[in-house]
């Protein structure tokens, strides 16, 4: 009996295509660690972000392939991930952070904090290293949301210790102010905040730093995208037409900044009644949907309305974390691996 060779199964294997790159797996360099005694196979795939919405079709397709080779013997799979790090930066980037994604909005009112909480949750529940950064700095909602309000930051002002939760590591204003106080700031110290909390904080080793950003297109979104390599950002918006006409003007302002849209989200798509489960379009139908093809941008999912986000937002305990299993938690999720499955594509075609 003639025993398997590596060429064998790097020949099979170079049939597993990335979806999103539409490249073979052997190419992109994803098969680790290939050993072979006898007839047994055992190998890992390497995935860009432990956050892949493909990589349970992406291992049955390679034990398929391989299992087709004569002779083969057992099949041994592993699936592992190393996020990879944009080393394409033109501007700085932070220190142990592989990639800054902001999470913006072109008016208030649409979720984008609560998308913003759910999304770093998600992925931080993949196994990435994650930091949320909240740069909503006339309104903070990242403490209330993740119940860490009265936290209390610890440190120098040169070297601040990230306030943790949820296996997340956050910053923002609302854990330096009594929470009834008002922030009264001119842009010029709204950026020097937001440069503090990038710069002067122990995020520590991050695969992904999610900087929820204020609504609008000002000071803050101008500071960051000017300060440091944003990897790319995600644009929320309602369905209604004066959420996503508005939104179109935060997208034309992060495309002149030459930072990559990676998608949009609409939150509070539809409302599903409990009684008899119809859904019910109050905001109209699918406006941020159509806005994304309109202008040829990736459409990463929608959130419908519901009681169980607010309720659970207000305790602190995202949905993400109190009803992993629901639907509404398996759309934050599916809409996080799309997410990072955007940024991997970004960084490999530049590669």
């Amino acid at each position: 009996m003639n025993c398997i060779t590596e060429d064998q199964v790097y020949k099979a294997l170079s049939n597993v295509l990335d979806p999103d790159l539409n490249q073979d797996i052997v190419s992109l360099g994803f098969i680790k660690n290939l050993h072979i005694q006898g007839n047994d196979v055992s190998f890992a795939i390497e995935l860009t972000t432990p956050a892949c919405p493909f990589k349970q079709k992406i291992r049955d397709a390679a034990e398929t392939y391989v299992r087709q080779i004569p002779s083969i013997g057992n099949v041994d799979i592993t699936l592992t991930s190393q996020v990879l790090e944009n080393k394409f930066s033109k501007k700085s980037s932070l220190k142990g952070v592989k990639h800054i994604i902001a999470i913006a909005s072109g008016k208030g009112g649409v979720g984008k904090s609560t998308v913003s909480a759910n999304i770093a949750l998600a992925l931080a529940k993949t196994g990435a290293k994650i930091g949320l950064l909240d740069a909503d700095i006339y309104g903070p909602s990242i403490p209330l949301l993740l119940n860490t309000q009265g936290s209390e930051l610890n440190g120098t002002e040169q070297e601040i210790i990230s306030v943790q939760r949820y296996g997340i590591s956050m910053i923002s204003m609302g854990y330096l102010l009594p929470k009834e106080e008002a922030v009264i700031w001119r842009g010029s110290m709204l950026s020097k905040i937001v440069s503090q909390f990038l710069l002067d904080v122990q995020w520590g080793e991050l695969d992904y730093l999610i900087v929820d950003l204020p609504p609008g297109t000002g000071d803050v979104q101008l500071g960051l995208c000017q300060q440091v390599e944003v990897s790319g950002v995600v644009i929320v918006s309602t369905p209604q037409e004066a959420a996503w006409s508005i939104a179109q003007k935060a997208i034309s302002m992060f495309q002149q900044l030459e930072v990559p849209i990676l998608g949009l989200v609409e939150n509070m798509s539809y409302y599903i009644c409990p009684h008899c489960n119809e859904k019910e379009y109050i905001f109209g139908e699918g406006g941020a949907k159509k806005l994304a093809q309109k202008l040829h941008l990736p459409f990463l999912g929608e959130i419908p309305l519901a009681t169980s986000v607010r309720t659970n937002s207000d305790k602190g305990t995202p949905i993400v974390i109190s009803d992993e299993n629901s639907p509404i938690a398996q759309a934050f999720q599916k809409i996080a691996c799309e997410m990072a499955a955007q940024i991997s594509k970004c960084v490999l075609l530049e590669i």
